[in-house]
């Protein structure tokens, strides 16, 4: 099997020796806490992982987490994982369902085709007149839609506590912007 083909323009790959040198340069100017050879331990285990996997936009772990990042592509897996659907029914499911509201007929596309580069969907065209498009999840699409779930789970547990800290923030924020207002008052 071939390597990933990567464009000539492409970045190069990450310098793992040059990378872990500026972290240590970096890491030596700051005052060290206690844990900071736990730290610096972890630090380097995240650039030997970014080497590992890849830190250019096209690689796959920067495509993946583009994709959970995006406005629709979450709610199209979780909808291609309930049935395979076609392209005009999955544009008016998004819509009905999304917060954002309607999804434009050329951003629908965009994301599945975006998703289907990846591995994510399957487009199959069917012997219709005029032909008809549907669109299923792949394996490797069901795959992600478990772990979705698993990232769903973790939020509902832990949604009393991010909407506590939220509250805070908003407080503390809101207490700050008002202090310096009055300084701004007393002052002019």
């Amino acid at each position: 099997m071939s390597a990933p083909h990567h464009r000539a323009n492409a970045p190069p790959k990450l310098d793992l020796a040059g990378t872990l040198r500026a972290l240590d340069a970096l890491l030596g100017h700051e005052q060290q806490p206690p844990h900071a050879p736990q730290a610096r331990e972890r630090l380097h285990a995240l650039v030997h992982d970014m080497a590992r996997d890849g830190h250019r936009r096209s690689d796959p772990i920067r495509e993946v987490f583009a994709r959970l990042g995006d406005r629709w592509s979450v709610l199209l897996i979780l909808l291609l994982r309930a049935s395979d659907f076609r392209h005009a029914l999955l544009r008016r499911l998004v819509s009905t369902l999304a917060a954002e509201g309607d999804i434009s007929q050329r951003m629908l596309t965009l994301r599945l085709r975006e998703l289907e580069r990846d591995g994510l969907i399957c487009r199959r065209t069917l012997p219709t007149n005029p032909p008809g498009v549907v669109y299923a999840l792949s394996e490797a699409g069901h795959g992600l839609a478990t772990q979705i779930d698993a990232l769903m789970n973790w939020t509902r547990e832990h949604s009393a506590a991010i909407l506590a800290a939220q509250r805070r923030y908003g407080e503390v924020a809101a207490a700050a912007d008002g202090a310096a207002t009055d300084e701004d008052d007393e002052g002019g």
